[in-house]
């Protein structure tokens, strides 16, 4: 760290006004994070693939469920390191508290560098897709339009959360209850079908008639389509330090939400099936809008508007969260210091989400965003299985460290036996794309040691740096924030044995 860094964290930290984080977050807006992360495309989109490597209707079902069943075993281990280190970063915060630096700047590399940025533009891909079909009924909409318009949205959601953190959570609880309200429309209609005698797939005799015989790796393939549509339910311990109360608001949002998404998720997938064949749903790359072109008539234009509002609240969450990953970064010292200041009046990171822009605008450009998803899947899914390795870990080596929340540890062993089945089989079925995704990842190796671990860097390297970051002071007019201790360091006190 330069002189003048030090100079700067000195005089924010003998400031009698501090500069911190704001906590905006209440339970109600903790909930909308979560649901609003989940939530995205992939509900209206990936039942063709679940049902594609399920086989059968019934099957595909089972897996909607059990999907939902693993993400609440892994958000309730999320819980935990939540409350016992109540950082903001999740994941990373967790595993760089845990098993050290290297480990932690390796999450945090392959994130930053493409996990979300990527995501990022294929949500915003989506969202210009759905909102441009309408204009170009009987065509694809043109390649530039759809970068235009995806790249005017992030920018726009962008300003909005360096504008306030207030209205960034307002705006991802409003789009929220648009998603769940587009969900219910679904499975309102598909109970009226079911009601009228339309059900013919969901009969048993029928919906465990397989197309193809199923196999293990299958299956395990069926599961990893279901839980890219359950992927975002670890997002609300990003923002950890601007949760109201987080040790009793973070485990409530997550034990209310998860089960809610599952039996959203499981209904709407029903209702799919009480007005689609399987052969209908598998011929749909849109299953939500080619329901609606069957059941609604000339309402049928609301399901192309209920994705693009569902896009539209997934991009406001996930920028919401990764910039607050990167600012996190930042402050371990494992990201330029800059990304870890805040507006000194808004008390957003602003540095960090136009990284997180300018990211996902890059990604944009590049075209190849599908991909490049394929390939940090893998990533992402590993990154869980390291984060709750680390709750095993960190019970053994500090068994008395003083938990809020204790759970039961056939919770932690239960998920690390799905996850070592489910990559496993992904490594076996997908080779090359978890070796790739391997090689992302491993790339953060030389770049830790050059980057963070080699102290003695020539003096002109720090004298750029300082610059750098002064002059992104004065454009973005930001400051070091002041954290409290009292709610950022993790719980120290031990229990009194008995």
């Amino acid at each position: 760290m330069g002189d003048s860094e030090r100079r700067d964290r000195e005089a924010a930290s003998s400031s009698s006004d501090r500069v911190t984080l704001k906590k905006e977050i209440g339970l109600l807006s903790a909930c909308a994070i979560i649901i609003g992360n989940i939530i995205g495309s992939g509900i209206f989109i990936s039942p063709k693939g679940v049902l594609e490597h399920a086989g059968s209707v019934g099957l595909s079902l089972i897996v909607w469920t059990c999907g939902g069943g693993i993400c609440a075993l892994g958000s309730m281990c999320y819980a935990e390191l939540g409350v016992t280190i109540p950082k903001s970063g999740g994941d990373y915060s967790y595993v760089t508290e845990i098993f050290g630096g290297l480990v932690g700047f390796l999450l945090l590399w392959s994130a930053v560098l493409i996990m979300y940025p990527t995501t990022l533009a294929v949500i915003a891909l989506t969202f210009s897709n759905y909102v441009l079909q309408p204009a170009f009924p009987y065509c694809v909409p043109p390649y530039i339009a759809t970068r235009l318009l995806a790249t005017i949205c992030v920018l726009f959601l962008t300003w909005v959360n360096c504008h306030s953190v207030r209205w960034a959570t307002r705006i991802q609880d409003i789009f929220t209850v648009g998603k769940l309200l587009a969900l219910v429309l679904i499975i309102v209609v598909g109970l009226v079908q079911i009601s009228k005698g339309h059900y013919e797939a969901l009969r048993p005799s029928v919906a465990f008639e397989f197309r193809q015989e199923p196999s293990v790796g299958q299956i395990a393939l069926a599961f990893l389509q279901a839980s890219f549509a359950y992927s975002g339910w670890n997002f609300l311990n990003y923002v950890t330090e601007e949760v109201v109360e987080p040790r009793k608001n973070l485990p409530r949002a997550i034990y209310i939400s998860i089960p809610l998404v599952t039996l959203v998720y499981t209904m709407t997938n029903i209702a799919y099936f009480s007005s689609m064949t399987p052969e209908e749903l598998l011929a749909s790359n849109a299953v939500a809008v080619t329901f609606g072109e069957k059941l609604l008539g000339m309402f049928s234009w609301v399901m192309p508007i209920s994705v693009a509002l569902s896009t539209f609240g997934g991009i406001n969450g996930y920028l919401f969260t990764s910039s607050r990953l990167c600012f996190s970064g930042a402050r371990e010292g494992h990201l330029p210091y800059l990304l870890a200041m805040i507006h000194l009046k808004n008390c957003t990171p602003i540095p960090a989400l136009l990284l997180c822009c300018i990211a996902t605008i890059v990604i944009l450009c590049i075209g190849e965003t599908h991909n490049l998803i394929n390939y940090v899947s893998f990533i992402n899914y590993l990154s869980y299985g390291v984060t709750i390795a680390g709750l095993i870990y960190l019970r053994k080596k500090k068994p008395h460290l003083a938990r809020p929340i204790k759970v039961n540890m056939l919770i932690p062993f239960s998920y690390m036996l799905f996850w070592v089945v489910l990559l496993g089989f992904s490594l076996y079925s997908e080779p090359v794309v978890c070796g790739l995704g391997m090689v992302i990842m491993l790339t953060g190796v030389p770049i830790y040691f050059v980057g963070v671990r080699w102290r003695d860097k020539p003096k002109w390297i720090y004298r750029l740096v300082e610059r750098v970051t002064y002059v992104g002071q004065k454009l973005c007019y930001v400051v070091f924030p002041q954290a409290d201790p009292s709610e950022t360091e993790p719980l120290t006190t031990h229990k009194n044995s008995d």
